[in-house]
């Protein structure tokens, strides 16, 4: 699946979701290409559910190593809705947010999985690359 944008600031240039190794490729005008695995994305939703409505509220996501994405929705001239196959449907990733989680994937990943064992919780999965 692609999505074209027009390249301004932060917006992207192009998306392409890989179903098979559920991975969402999002380049940049900048140049910048990230690959943000589906797990990561899901982990990292910007929804209520995950986020709460105040800070200390959040929700660690647990056991998201093998959603994929099923479908994606524009939202805008500002970000996607992507539906995830566990059902989450409610996060919207503005083109901004999906700049920062490509730009800050290692930091941000690392500081998941220590999340993750501090919580007593293990993937199942590899880490993605």
């Amino acid at each position: 699946m692609r999505i074209k944008a027009d390249a301004i600031d932060t917006y992207p240039t192009d998306i392409i979701l890989h179903k098979l190794s559920r991975v969402l490729e999002v380049s940049f005008a900048d140049g910048q290409t990230f690959q943000l695995p589906c797990e990561y994305l899901r982990v990292y939703t910007p929804s209520a559910e995950a986020l709460g409505h105040a800070p200390g509220q959040e929700t660690l996501q647990v056991d998201k190593e093998q959603v994929s994405i099923e479908a994606i929705r524009p939202m805008g001239n500002y970000g996607i809705a992507p539906d995830f196959s566990d059902g989450h449907n409610s996060g919207i990733y503005t083109w901004e947010l999906l700049y920062k989680l490509g730009n800050e994937y290692d930091s941000l990943w690392h500081s998941y999985l220590n999340e993750l064992k501090a919580a007593g919780h293990s993937r199942t999965a590899p880490t993605p690359s």
